[in-house]
């Protein structure tokens, strides 16, 4: 029986210089510069190798030696057992580990890639492919004003993207003037979507969501916190945009279910990085297909980890759009194949497994420490 037997844990500073982060800016996210990252790859009896980028929070090292908790559970586990290996991960973490969010997704994706290769065929298409593009969205950043969020989404609109999302800058009155200027700018047939990340309180929330509602906005993202259940569900029963949520609670599909059943938010949020890897994902993602819910796929942020998840957008028909971090250019490193987008929709990979090729030479120099 082909098992995992060796796992490597990498933790990789994104700046060429490998100098210690500033916090305090780093958790501003202004955009421009590539973020901490880590790279886990397993090896299996037969010498198959399946690797998958993860989240680097705002240290390498800390998300690195927080992964490396998990690295235990998956020595000797098969790769292909990706649904009992999660279910039995519930037991394991709960005994005496409590790992982030982020930990066990990068583990699952990987033995996703070895399952492919050895099946020689994408996952995409063992997962059941449901088409072979998506239509692509980005993210801003946090920006100074509306002329800066202006000049991003005139300048995505020229590229073909399929739509522009707004983090504001946080305040409603800041707020609301970037949202008017945006929608003026673009005209009233593109796609515009709001994410305020958990900046308002109800009464704050509800304003901005009535103005955003005559903007003609697709949907309303995290207003505020995933776990304030009575201000989400009191938002969705007063307001006619979608409300979006759940990109950052744990408990995978059965947290979500929660959402679903209790009607909280209209769409839901899932992703390969935070909730629990590709395995995850496609249960969330079928639950909502089931209740007729949205779910639509938070960035991954690292290009070489969208490149996982583009896998799961391929494969679920609940899933409108792909959504990538704007600027993109700072986040594509470590990999020498890239996300391939035609007419603004990104292309289904080719290759066994993941189809990721991997800029080794790159890791190698950004790497801080292997656990």
């Amino acid at each position: 029986m082909t098992v995992i037997t060796d796992i490597e844990i990498r933790a990789c500073r994104g700046g060429d210089a490998l100098n210690t982060l500033d916090a305090v800016s780093a958790v501003q996210l202004p955009g421009g510069s590539r973020p901490d990252f880590t790279v886990i790859t397993l090896t299996t009896s037969d010498g198959v190798k399946g690797t998958s980028f993860g989240f680097g929070a705002l240290d390498a090292k800390a998300a690195a030696a927080t992964m490396s908790q998990v690295k235990p559970f998956f020595m000797g586990r098969s790769p292909h057992s990706s649904a009992k290996n999660m279910k039995d991960f519930e037991l394991f973490d709960r005994r005496w580990n409590h790992v982030p969010i982020y930990a066990y997704g990068p583990f699952d994706n990987a033995c996703w890639d070895i399952k492919g290769k050895i099946a020689e065929m994408p996952v995409y298409k063992m997962l059941g492919a449901a088409r072979e593009e998506v239509p692509l969205y980005v993210s801003s950043m946090f920006l100074p004003g509306p002329d800066e969020y202006v000049a991003q989404a005139l300048s995505v609109k020229a590229k073909g993207y399929k739509g522009y999302k707004l983090h504001p800058p946080g305040t409603v009155e800041a707020d609301i003037a970037c949202y008017r200027a945006v929608r003026k700018a673009v005209g009233d047939d593109f796609n515009l979507m709001a994410d305020s990340v958990i900046a308002y309180n109800y009464e704050e929330a509800l304003k901005v969501g009535r103005e955003l509602e005559r903007l003609n906005y697709l949907w309303m993202e995290e207003p505020v916190l995933d776990v304030n259940f009575n201000t989400l569900k009191k938002l969705r029963e007063k307001l006619d945009i979608p409300i979006c949520g759940t990109e950052v609670i744990a408990g995978a599909q059965y947290s979500t279910a929660l959402y679903i059943k209790e009607d909280i938010v209209d769409i839901v949020r899932t992703d390969v990085s935070w909730r629990g890897g590709l395995t995850a994902v496609m249960k969330t993602a079928h639950l909502a297909e089931a209740f007729g819910v949205r779910c639509e796929l938070h960035t991954t942020i690292y290009h070489a980890l969208e490149m996982v998840q583009l896998h799961v957008a391929l494969a679920i028909s609940n899933c409108q759009f792909f959504e990538l971090c704007y600027p993109t250019e700072p986040l594509d490193f470590g990999t020498k194949n890239k996300l391939e987008i035609k007419d603004g929709l990104l292309q289904a990979p080719k290759g066994p497994g993941l189809g990721i090729d991997y800029d080794w030479d790159f890791i190698d120099k950004h790497t801080l420490a292997i656990y």
